[in-house]
């Protein structure tokens, strides 16, 4: 009886989620790059099982925060059977010690949180041993602390485009895609549109502009549960929507998930009632 409510739950929950996104890039001005938004489904906390019926309503891209929980899910038997072309996307602050656990993860798709040229290296140098004899470059992006405060990881937005350029003509073995920020926690979208999304797409038209890059080749990771439709209408193309699909999370060990737990509050965990009544008043915000 769980497995069918569970079943049901997750899949009307997804495509509600999947309805939201694809009416939202509808809502975007012509002058954005026309780029489908990807659903990247955060999966903290939640057991495979749940993975595994997203997988099945036809979700591919899943989001983990930390190293180890992200290495036990990728690994686990019912996620290697059932979920052959799930492409997983790290989202978490990434320290130097755990670059190689990462990398070994199946099926990693992305490294969304590369905020440094030193990190950048280290990757760089790992994604080169542990793919041995492989040309595939390991995809990543940077993740730009957008709002200034301490607790947030990610670089200073003035440092972009020379971080990028150090990944670009440095690290062979990565494959630059986007930027990624997290942004200030419960902004409120009457005053307008988000700084911090705007921040994001002033400095990717810096690059742009810096490294003769097409926008429409440089992602934007910006967007979660509360804020995920205004974050597309501003130019997003991935998000990382969690708890309504999956639920609220519980955490009865978050110790054991994060040996080095990090100083930055996890993305989503600050909020965990998510309000539909919020996410409609985002609904005609966009870019003017």
């Amino acid at each position: 009886m769980w497995k069918v409510a569970m079943s049901e739950e997750v899949g009307k929950a997804l495509q509600s989620v999947v309805e939201r996104v694809n009416q939202a890039a509808a809502r975007r001005p012509k002058t954005l790059p026309a780029v489908p938004p990807r659903l990247v489904a955060v999966s903290k906390t939640k057991p495979p099982e749940m993975i595994v019926e997203a997988y099945r309503q036809g979700q591919r891209n899943f989001g983990e925060n930390y190293v180890n929980e992200l290495v036990d899910k990728a690994s686990h038997p019912l996620i290697l059977e059932s979920c052959p072309e799930i492409k997983w996307h790290f989202i978490g602050h990434l320290q130097k010690n755990n670059v190689n656990k990462l990398l070994g993860v199946p099926n990693l798709f992305l490294v969304e949180t590369v905020d440094s040229a030193k990190l950048a290296d280290k990757v760089n140098s790992s994604w080169q041993r542990i793919r041995g004899a492989s040309t595939q470059r390991l995809k990543v992006m940077v993740q730009i602390n957008t709002s200034g405060e301490q607790s947030k990881h990610g670089l200073p937005p003035e440092e972009t485009v020379d971080t990028v350029k150090h990944i670009v003509s440095e690290c062979s073995a990565l494959l630059f895609s986007g930027l990624m920020t997290i942004g200030r926690y419960g902004y409120d979208l009457t005053l307008g549109p988000n700084p911090d999304f705007q921040m994001l797409l002033s400095r990717r038209q810096e690059l742009c502009d810096s490294l003769k890059l097409p926008p429409e080749e440089v992602e934007l990771s910006m967007g979660m549960s509360t804020d995920f439709e205004h974050a597309i209408e501003v130019g997003a193309t991935n998000v990382r929507v969690g708890s309504i699909i999956f639920g609220n999370r519980e955490y009865p060990n978050s110790a054991a998930n994060t040996p080095n737990p990090s100083p930055a509050p996890s993305p989503e965990k600050t909020s965990k009632q998510v309000s539909e009544e919020a996410a409609k008043k985002m609904t005609h915000l966009t870019v003017s």
